[in-house]
């Protein structure tokens, strides 16, 4: 890039930097996005057309950048939105909740704390994602990609303890004893 067009932006930096925080809210959010759009101009090599600013230019990118922040934090409101509808809808199932295996409770407490916790609040108590990740002061997303780690983690600790019932779901576990050793009914 030219290096005066690379002075000026830099030079504007807060200019850009208060022009998406005063439309976000958030100097995190805004820096994120200055962030982006400076890595894009990098890559993209500053496609200037005739007879425009660096800085007019950039405030272009950085109204592209919020028009494309703003779509994805609606796509990932609904998206959010239909999950929790459809927990609140189906809601837990008594008759699974029965006869999954036993060993799980006694697995929990040896997994990462807040896999433990996660997975107590939404697979056990039936709370929905976004509520848990209210209270814990995470994103959703966060609380979504943690609950998807925590039930692999789960997952591997079951296999482990209970082999082949676990492979099969668990869900005609007939161990009942504290550790694991599921043995499938014959």
């Amino acid at each position: 890039m030219n290096p005066p067009i690379v002075e000026a932006l830099v030079r504007n930096h807060r200019r850009f930097l208060a022009f998406l925080e005063q439309r976000v809210g958030s100097r995190a959010v805004a820096e994120e996005i200055l962030q982006a759009a400076y890595v894009r101009t990098l890559e993209k090599g500053g496609e200037l057309q005739e007879g425009e600013g660096a800085v007019a230019w950039f405030y272009r990118l950085l109204r592209n950048a919020l028009v494309d922040h703003y779509r994805r934090r609606a796509a990932e409101g609904r998206a959010l939105e239909r999950e929790a509808l459809e927990a609140t809808e189906l809601g837990p199932d008594p008759e699974l909740k029965e006869t999954v295996c036993a060993c799980l409770h006694e697995l929990l407490p040896g997994l990462k704390p807040e896999y433990a916790e996660i997975l107590r609040q939404v697979d056990l108590e039936g709370r929905s994602v976004p509520e848990v990740a209210r209270e814990s002061g995470i994103t959703a997303n966060n609380a979504g990609v943690r609950l998807h780690r925590a039930r692999q983690a789960l997952k591997k600790q079951l296999e482990r303890s209970c082999g082949t019932c676990a492979a099969h779901g668990c869900l005609d576990c007939s161990c009942g004893k504290p550790g694991g050793g599921c043995e499938t009914p014959a």
